[in-house]
C-alpha cells in the first residue's frame, strides 16, 4: 500500500484543487468503494475523489503522479471482474457526479453524455425522441455509460444490433500523462488515422480515463414480440436456436436457459413449465411493421415446433412481454434460492458448440460436487455458468471449477469473457487465451498510454512473476 503521508498530502492538495467536498478520507466511504458485484472480496482505496470535468481529471492524474499513488476510475460498480476494486490502495477516481447527457441531436443521430449517466436513464430519453439505442446488459438500471465503454457491455440484444463498441462514435479521455483528447468523430462514416477509440472501448480502465462519450444512435423500432419456448434437453435448444438463424430469422434477443435455470425461474414465473422441461428459449422479434414483427415470431415457432416440449407461449401484450422477461431479469436471484452463493462467469463459445459446452460445465461441477446453472444468450454464444454453493469455506473449491470451465471454453474456440471483462478476476487466463506474444504487445501498449504504471494496475494481465497457465492444448487445458 502506499505511504501514508503520500496519502494525506495528496488529499490536501486534491481539496485544493477540486474541492473539499469532493475528496475523502471516511473509512466507511473507502470500504463502500472496495467492493463491486464479483464478490472477490474487499479491496478499499486509500481516498476517494469526485471529480466534474476532465479538466479536474487532469488534475487528479497530475497530483497522483507527483506522489507515486495508483489511481483506479470507478463507476457504478456494479461490474463482475473486479475492473474498479483497489488493490494496491491509492484513489478511487469515482466518476458518479459527471452524469450529464449533454446533447440528444434527433437530425444526426447522435448523442453526447458524460461517464456517469445511467445507461437505463439514458435509453429512456433517446426513446422519447423516437431513438434507440440497443446495448442492454442485464444491470441496465445500475450501470453507467462509461463502464459499458469500459468493458464493451452487450446485452440479449447483441445478436441483433451489437455490443457497445458498435456505436461508439469518439471519445473524451485523460491519459494517465496529463493529455486530454479526443478521439473519433461525430460522422457515421470515418477512417482517417488509428482507430483509438475502439482500442479505448473494452480497454477496462487500463488505458486511460474516459469523461465523454459520443455514440449514435438508430430509429427505435415501434413493434416488439416475445415468446418463451422449452425444451427437452439444452441440445434440442441449440439445433432450435441453429434452425431459426439459418433460416434467415434474426430475432433482437435470442436466451437460453437450462434445467437448473428453469427450476430457479419457476419459483416466481407466472407460467408453468412442463415438467420434461429441460432447456427454454426465450425469442424476441421487433421492427416498424407490427404484421411483419409479429409474422417472425409465428415463425420462429413453427421453425422449433418439432424441438419444443409443449407450446410456444407468446406474449399477447406488454404485461405478458414483462412477464416473460422478469422471469430472465431475476434469474440470477432465484438461482440464490437454490443454494446461498454462487460464482457467475460469462465465457462465449461458437454456438455450434453450446451443448457441449453447456454438458463440460454441468460434468466439471458435479466431479467437483457443486452444481452448475447455464444461461445466456445462445445467439451469439455468449454463456452465463454459475457454480452454486452453500458456504463461504466452499470458495477456493468453486474457484477450481470456474478455472476449468473457462480453460474448456478456450478450448472449444471459445473467449474467456463475452461481456464482463477480464479485470481482476481472470488476469491469470488471459495469456492461456491468447498466448504470451500477444500480452505481452497489450502490455506495451499499455506501456505506452501509462508509462509510470499508475492507472488501474493488477488489471487484466497476469501479475508480474505469476507463474501463469500452459497455452491451449499445453497439459492443464485438456477437456474433462
Amino acid at each position: 500500500m502506499s505511504d501514508p503521508r503520500a496519502v494525506a498530502a495528496a488529499a490536501e492538495e486534491l481539496r485544493a484543487a477540486l474541492a473539499p467536498q469532493r475528496v475523502s478520507l471516511d473509512a466507511d466511504q473507502l470500504e463502500a468503494f472496495g467492493t463491486d458485484e464479483s464478490e472477490l472480496g474487499i479491496f478499499p482505496p486509500e481516498l476517494v475523489v469526485w471529480p466534474l470535468s476532465a479538466e479536474e481529471v487532469r488534475r487528479v492524474f497530475e497530483v497522483a503522479r507527483r506522489h507515486r499513488l495508483p489511481v483506479v476510475p470507478v463507476g457504478a460498480r456494479s461490474g463482475k471482474s473486479g475492473g474498479s476494486l483497489a488493490p494496491a490502495g491509492g484513489i478511487a477516481l469515482s466518476l458518479e457526479r459527471m452524469d450529464r447527457i449533454l446533447e440528444v441531436n434527433v437530425e444526426d443521430s447522435t448523442a453526447r453524455v458524460q461517464p456517469g449517466v445511467i445507461l437505463s436513464r439514458f435509453q429512456a430519453e433517446v426513446e422519447r425522441r423516437g431513438l434507440f439505442y440497443p446495448p442492454d446488459p442485464n444491470s441496465l438500471d445500475l450501470c453507467t455509460l462509461g463502464g459499458n465503454v469500459a468493458e464493451n457491455a452487450g446485452g440479449p440484444r447483441a445478436v441483433k444490433y451489437g455490443v457497445t463498441r458498435e456505436y461508439v462514435l469518439g471519445l473524451e479521455v485523460v491519459l494517465p500523462t496529463g493529455e486530454i483528447l479526443r478521439t473519433g468523430k461525430r460522422t457515421v462514416k470515418g477512417v482517417a488515422g488509428y482507430d483509438l477509440t475502439a482500442l479505448l472501448v473494452g480497454s477496462e480502465g487500463t488505458l486511460g480515463v474516459v469523461t465523454e462519450i459520443t455514440v449514435r444512435l438508430i430509429p427505435r423500432p415501434r413493434h416488439v414480440s416475445t415468446a418463451l419456448v422449452t425444451f427437452r434437453t439444452v441440445e434440442d435448444a441449440a439445433r432450435a436456436v441453429s434452425r431459426v438463424l439459418a433460416a434467415g430469422v434474426l430475432p433482437r434477443c435470442l436466451e437460453l436457459l437450462d434445467d437448473v435455470a428453469l427450476a430457479a425461474c419457476a419459483r416466481t414465473a407466472p407460467y408453468k413449465f412442463p415438467p420434461d422441461a429441460g432447456a427454454a428459449l426465450l425469442v424476441e422479434t421487433d421492427g416498424n411493421d407490427e404484421e411483419q414483427v409479429f409474422g417472425e415470431i409465428v415463425r420462429v415457432a413453427e421453425l422449433v415446433r418439432g424441438e419444443a416440449a409443449g407450446e410456444v407461449i407468446v406474449a399477447q401484450d406488454e404485461s405478458q412481454r414483462r412477464a416473460i422477461w422478469e422471469t430472465r431479469k431475476y434469474l440470477s436471484n432465484n438461482l440464490k434460492a437454490l443454494h446461498p452463493h454462487k460464482l457467475s462467469e460469462d465465457i462465449a463459445v461458437p454456438r455450434s458448440r453450446i451443448p457441449e459446452m453447456v454438458r463440460i460445465s454441468r460434468e466439471i461441477g458435479r466431479r467437483h460436487g457443486f452444481l452448475v446453472s447455464t444461461y445466456g444468450h445462445a445467439g451469439d454464444g455468449n454463456l452465463h455458468n454459475n457454480v452454486l454453493y452453500d458456504r463461504p469455506d466452499e470458495r477456493p473449491r468453486v474457484e477450481a471449477v470456474v478455472a476449468e470451465i473457462l480453460r474448456a471454453a478456450v478450448d472449444l474456440g471459445g473467449t474467456i469473457t463475452g461481456e464482463h471483462g477480464v479485470g481482476l478476476a481472470k488476469r491469470d487466463f488471459l495469456e492461456y487465451e491468447q498466448g504470451p506474444e500477444l500480452v505481452a504487445l497489450q502490455r506495451r501498449l499499455k506501456a505506452l498510454f501509462d508509462p509510470e504504471g499508475l492507472l488501474n494496475p493488477g488489471k487484466m494481465f497476469p501479475a508480474k512473476g505469476s507463474p501463469g497457465l500452459p497455452r491451449k492444448g499445453e497439459g492443464n487445458g485438456a477437456l474433462p
